[in-house]
Order: structure tokens, then C-alpha cells, then sequence
């Protein structure tokens, strides 16, 4: 299976979704903001990155935007929820070069879904 990095400061919600991955067979690592999620990737390398959008620190778009520039086919969905303008904030993340976004609250299927998706490259983006 993946090996997902998970970005996401909400900290039982990145847990749930890391123990829900771990599950479905993927290997998971986990950071709190974009500064912590850009690091860990340089070090280690993954087949795709999940990111949150509205963080403090490095927030999710900028992640994308530094991701992206460094990693041309890196698979990234970003996620967000909970907040006013939160499909806004999908659409720039798109903008800036997510494979995919989901908004939050998603089911584990849809998730596990996205994932097979993306990795596959069926959403118009070479697999990893």
C-alpha cells in the first residue's frame, strides 16, 4: 500500500484519520502544520500527501504551492472544513496543484476512495 504523509493540526481528527489509514493497509507519518509536514517530506519521501488547508504556521495552501513547485507529480489531496469560506479555499488549493479535495466532514470510504483514485492516476495525474 501508500505511504501517506498527513498534515492536519487538528490533532484527534489527524489521529482518527492516521489509525483509519493505517487500517486500510497504508503507511502513515504525521505532522501538525505545513513547516513540519514540508520537512518530514524531504526527509522521507511519500507516495502521496493529505494536507489540511486552515493551520496555524505554514497553512495548507502554501504547502501545496512549495510541495508542488519541488515535486511536479506529487499526489496531494487537500482537505478542509469547518470554517465560512472552506469551498473557496478547496477551489484555490486546486488552483495551486491538489490532485484532489474533500471536504470535511468525509466518510472513510470516500477517503480510501480519493486515495485509489489519485494513486492510480485516474484523476488525470500520473501515479507516483
Amino acid at each position: 500500500m501508500a505511504r501517506i504523509l498527513l498534515i492536519d493540526d487538528d490533532d484527534p481528527l489527524r489521529e482518527i484519520i492516521a489509525l483509519s489509514l493505517t487500517e486500510a493497509g497504508h503507511s502513515v507519518t504525521q505532522a501538525r502544520d505545513g513547516n513540519q509536514g514540508a520537512d518530514l517530506f524531504r526527509v522521507t519521501p511519500t507516495d502521496l500527501i493529505i494536507t489540511d488547508l486552515i493551520m496555524p504556521g505554514r497553512e495548507g495552501l502554501e504547502t501545496i504551492s512549495t510541495l508542488r513547485r519541488e515535486n511536479p507529480l506529487l499526489p496531494i489531496i487537500a482537505i478542509s472544513g469547518g470554517v465560512t469560506n472552506s469551498e473557496f479555499y478547496l477551489k484555490l488549493a486546486a488552483g495551486l496543484g491538489a490532485t484532489r479535495t474533500l471536504a470535511k466532514p468525509f466518510a472513510r470510504a470516500e477517503l480510501l476512495q480519493a486515495i485509489s483514485e489519485v494513486l492510480a492516476g485516474t484523476d488525470g495525474t500520473p501515479p507516483a
